[in-house]
């Protein structure tokens, strides 16, 4: 099974994409980087991790940030990756720190077919 990791910040519509994308789909482990905010007021019904986030960090810092925080916890090599929300600093910063741990990413998103690899 996959390792789903996505963006949970800001965008209208955002985090309702993310929260059928989570439960349209079976998966290994779930890692939402989002902020305090996300992680207090996301509710969805499957078990996540929240990996926190300071979006007004430098990008070096978000960077490490997030890698210091998933190193250790994603299963495997290959990762669902899903950027629907949030900015380009913040996007930059998770694909950035994928990448240096070695990981391949495939994009994923809810389409009207369901949970396709874009």
């Amino acid at each position: 099974m996959t390792d789903l990791i996505a963006c949970l910040s800001t965008g209208k519509g955002t985090w309702a994409h993310l929260l059928k994308l989570i439960e349209e789909q079976e998966w290994e482990n779930i890692f939402l980087i989002t902020n305090e905010f996300g992680r207090e007021n996301f509710k969805p019904k499957k078990q996540v991790e929240f990996i926190l986030i300071n979006a007004n960090r430098l990008l070096p810092d978000l960077i490490k940030d997030i890698k210091s925080q998933l190193k250790e916890k994603v299963n495997s090599t290959d990762v669902a990756l899903n950027l629907i929300s949030g900015s380009g600093k913040e996007h930059m910063a998770i694909i950035s720190a994928l990448l240096q741990l070695g990981l391949g990413i495939r994009m994923v998103a809810l389409t009207t077919n369901g949970v396709k690899e874009i």
